[in-house]
């Protein structure tokens, strides 16, 4: 459990946690587009952005650089729950769905591309473009718009034993709802077994909870910028069914390699920040002993604040209302909704959803407007919405800080 204690440490952790270095204090209810970002990374950026030696060198620079690497994709695997399997990074998380999502397309054989249409673009575009270009029908599974996600059930009624890639998302970022996941992937595989299954993480990677061996898939990205890291990169893992097809790589060079040019050791090295982290909080909240012990119980601990959280966004704390009780306010995906991760997406009729997000900003509480645009009209059109306001927390976020947004809503909402 993360106690008044625990929560006051890992604040300190944390880069700007109440202050935006623009504008001043602030509540920062936008982690859906980027969390924190840990102390910890911010230095390591700084001292590998000013290392000028290279990969692959005969010195002991050079090799202290390879070991590093060697370390952060260990802790990757570590964090990911994977044993095996193709650790790398790329120029972002959809970059690399984009990638995994060409390669298995181009590299089987005729069939079907099965996705959901619950998901972020990244994904969905990947699917429609690759299918395309691979001569393959693309068949989305409907997502259910009540409860804001696609189910195994509903997988299963949608796939043939001619599916040759699938596609999940982990978590929504526009309902904040999470996938089972293991479901999904078993039912996909009780008629197709060989497909090849991606896995978008971007949203759930703050969560915790991310157990690539359970799963039974093949490849699984991650936007590090979104899990307390920094912009600037990808990071995706791949199984070595998904590595053995063919892909762009450099002729002549390491067999199996998916990294295109040098990479920067600093990406790396600031993941094993990430990893180092998790390990640290678990370390604070269980008797784990071993580093995936731990891994798993800082993702049940962040779980479990995040729901408080979120309960009390939806229900109140103290003497405020909680949204749920607000007249006018919608939220989507349903109230009593278990698969929610830390995002509370609403709209509040008769007021445009830009409004609000402006009149919270006026508060000292930032959040984002979601459009029924590319990114996230999937979600809202077939809610006759135009746009909603989303509110996204992480582990580091309070109650006192909740109590101030729903302040600020009672106020916006009765101007």
């Amino acid at each position: 459990m993360i106690t008044p204690e625990l929560l006051t440490e890992i604040r300190g952790r944390f880069a700007h946690v109440e202050e935006c270095p623009f504008t001043g204090p602030r509540v920062f209810f936008e982690n859906a587009g980027g969390a924190l970002t840990l102390k910890s990374v911010v230095e390591t950026s700084a001292r590998f952005a000013a290392i000028p030696d290279n990969q692959g060198r005969a010195n002991a620079a050079s090799g202290a650089l390879m070991e590093i690497i060697s370390k952060a994709k260990e802790d990757a695997r570590a964090f990911l729950g994977a044993s095996g399997g193709a650790v790398f990074v790329g120029e972002s998380g959809t970059e690399l769905l984009f990638r995994l999502i060409a390669d298995a397309c181009l590299g089987t054989g005729p069939g079907k591309v099965l996705g959901s249409t619950v998901e972020h673009p990244a994904s969905r575009s990947a699917c429609a473009r690759w299918a395309e270009v691979a001569g393959k029908d693309y068949v989305q599974v409907p997502h259910d718009d009540a409860t804001g996600r696609v189910t195994a059930e509903a997988y299963a009624e949608h796939v043939t034993p001619d599916v040759k890639v699938a596609t999940i998302l982990h978590t929504s970022p526009v309902t904040g709802m999470a996938m089972d996941v293991p479901a999904i992937a078993a039912a996909i595989r009780a008629v197709a077994p060989e497909a090849i299954i991606v896995v978008d993480g971007i949203q759930h990677a703050c969560h915790g909870g991310i157990d690539i061996e359970a799963c039974g898939i093949d490849g699984y990205v991650i936007s590090p910028y979104k899990v307390f890291s920094r912009h600037g990169y990808g990071l995706a893992w791949a199984s070595d069914r998904l590595t053995a097809l063919p892909h762009d790589a450099l002729k002549g060079g390491p067999a199996g390699s998916w990294e295109l040019g040098t990479r920067d050791t600093g990406a790396y090295a600031t993941f094993s920040d990430v990893v180092e982290y998790f390990e640290w909080l678990g370390a604070q909240v269980s008797e784990a002993p071993d580093p995936r012990g731990r891994i798993e119980a800082a993702g049940r601990a962040i779980h479990d604040h995040e729901t408080r959280l979120t309960d009390a966004m939806l229900h109140g704390t103290g003497n405020l209302a909680g949204l749920a009780e607000m007249p006018g306010v919608e939220v989507v995906g349903g109230v009593e909704n278990p698969a929610r991760e830390g995002l509370v997406s609403f709209w509040a009729k008769g007021r445009p959803s830009p409004e609000v997000v402006s009149a919270l900003e006026g508060h000292g509480i930032r959040v984002h407007t979601r459009k029924a645009d590319h990114y996230s009209g999937n979600i809202l059109d077939p809610l006759g919405q135009a746009d909603c306001v989303r509110v996204s927390l992480a582990h580091y976020n309070t109650e006192a800080e909740v109590a101030a947004f729903l302040g600020a809503m009672k106020e916006i909402l009765a101007a």
